[in-house]
């Protein structure tokens, strides 16, 4: 039986941290989550899904009897922080007013090597598939860009009425070796939906980054010079 997991919640705990890193009592733990979803909803609408799309990858959430520190992984940096830190002051005043409670000023972590996270790359290709991309030529691209970035395997799968076909498909394609099912893999995972005018496509993207502690990250400065700024 081909059941599916999600390679992220499969290794957290395990080999994988967690991204709300917090502990509560049992009468207010939902209160919490509920907030952790708002925070993370209010960043991707207003970060990724209208200007300046800043490209986040992850929102990590901490939290104290006092506060709330929110960590952003961007691949720019420029544009959460904005000029003279003016873009990320009124993103802690908003997830203030969201929230109701203290937010430590907003953290920025930048990802110098935007090809080897699979959120990022299944949010370029979502974005290139809305501008009627060739779904084909576009999946050939990435896995070429991940691999050259220094992943040892990438897959895709894009499914939906593929060139605004009448019936929906899947495609699926793999570079390299990506294998799920050992722990100790560090294999990312990213999902993104592109909303063209003949319905909506889901993109998943693996990455297979090498074993732990082996391993080439996102935050590494690319080989042979300074990193490549993440596309639109």
């Amino acid at each position: 039986m081909g059941q599916k997991v999600n390679p992220i919640g499969f290794r957290t705990g395990i080999t994988e941290d967690w991204k709300s890193r917090w502990y509560a009592p049992k009468a207010v733990y939902g209160e919490f989550l509920v907030e952790d979803h708002k925070i993370r909803r209010h960043i991707d609408t207003k970060l990724n899904r209208q200007p300046p799309f800043a490209a986040i990858a992850d929102v990590l959430i901490e939290r104290t009897r006092e506060e709330v520190t929110v960590t952003l992984k961007t691949a720019r940096p420029g544009l959460v922080i904005g000029a003279k830190g003016a873009e990320v002051d009124k993103l802690r005043e908003d997830l203030e007013d969201l929230i109701k409670r203290k937010v430590a000023p907003v953290k920025v972590i930048e990802i110098k090597n935007p090809d080897l996270n699979a959120q990022l790359v299944s949010e370029a290709i979502a974005e290139q598939l809305k501008k009627r991309a060739s779904f084909r030529r576009l999946m050939k691209q990435r896995m070429e860009s991940t691999m050259q970035a220094g992943a040892k395997g990438i897959r895709i799968s894009i499914a939906g009425r593929l060139g605004g076909a009448e019936i929906a498909r899947t495609e699926k394609a793999t570079v390299g070796s990506v294998p799920l099912t050992t722990l100790q893999a560090n294999v990312d995972y990213g999902y993104a939906i592109a909303c063209t005018t003949y319905g909506v496509i889901g993109v998943k993207v693996w990455v297979y980054r090498g074993m732990y502690g082996e391993e080439v990250l996102e935050t590494d400065v690319r080989p042979g010079g300074a990193p490549r700024r993440g596309r639109r």
